[in-house]
């Protein structure tokens, strides 16, 4: 079982990223995902979640109409589409695979299954 992030970089304010999750021994349909984030000095906060199969989607507050998550079934990837990016916004970003299934998701970071290892965004001018 193994996720990779991948799409993070240095992006001005107001700018966009892409980040990607592949998963590989991972049947997506069997798991919801996560996005998570953590600032240096900071806990580990949830960003956002999908049930791909419930096709559900979460978000937090700070994230709601700059964020969006997504699936690619064919290729095993969840997508997390950053806009209007903030320096705050700045942080290591991680996915999660989380096995427990019903009809949400969780953005619990205590009770993930699976982690990636990271992949670093940085909003500066």
């Amino acid at each position: 079982v193994q996720l990779v992030e991948s799409g993070g970089g240095l992006v001005q304010p107001g700018g966009s990223l892409r980040l990607s999750c592949a998963a590989s021994g991972l049947p997506l349909n069997f798991y919801t995902i996560s996005w998570f984030r953590q600032a240096p000095g900071k806990e580990r906060e949830g960003v956002s979640c999908i049930n791909i199969r419930k096709g559900y989607t979460s978000y937090v507050d700070f994230v709601k109409g700059r964020f969006t998550i997504s699936r690619d079934n064919a290729k095993d990837t969840v997508y997390l589409q950053m806009d209007s990016l903030k320096p705050e916004d700045t942080a290591v970003y991680y996915c999660a695979a989380d096995g427990q299934l019903g009809n949400g998701c969780r953005l619990d970071y205590r009770v993930m299954d699976h982690w990636g290892k990271g992949t670093l965004v940085t909003v500066s001018s």
